[in-house]
């Protein structure tokens, strides 16, 4: 996949939700767009930040994990340090946590809204090793793209 798809991407993104002013609404039209968009998922979605936890929201695929503790499996890890987990195989990551067995890699980006870090977009893939270094290029900026426009309605509880 090149950097161009994801630009696409993102208008499109962007375009979804420019007049919204609804988050669930968005996140819902967000993670429907890349798992519409995005080849080889089983889950694109989005995960809420709810005191030390994480808590199941929008999200396309297969069930999942309803609460993450920060700082457990990839998800938590990437609330906890605030930072992108892009996986290879979660099979050897460190307390992975196995919510849907078909997923083999994932990347997790967490994101922002009116100054509170308020969760993260988690993708998973049945293929060991999907994302590339342009995968998580593309989506870190389409997510700095959404944010914009999520705080440009910061209506998040």
């Amino acid at each position: 996949m090149k950097l161009e798809h994801y630009e696409r991407l993102t208008k499109q993104a962007c375009a979804l939700i420019e007049t919204e002013t609804d988050f669930i609404a968005n996140l819902s039209n967000i993670s429907a767009l890349l798992f519409m968009e995005l080849d080889q998922l089983n889950w694109a979605g989005f995960y809420l930040a709810q005191g030390r936890e994480l808590v199941l929201g929008p999200f396309q695929g297969n069930p999942a994990c309803t609460r993450i503790p920060f700082g457990k499996g990839v998800c938590g890890t990437a609330i906890e340090t605030n930072s992108v987990q892009r996986v290879h195989d979660v099979h050897k990551f460190e307390g992975h946590i196995a919510c849907d067995a078909a997923s083999n890699s994932e990347i997790v980006i967490p994101f922002t809204v009116a100054g509170k870090l308020v969760g993260v977009l988690d993708i998973d893939s049945p293929e060991v090793g999907r994302f590339s270094e342009i995968d998580e290029q593309g989506l870190t900026k389409l997510m700095m793209s959404v944010e914009k426009l999520l705080n440009s309605h910061s209506n998040v509880d």
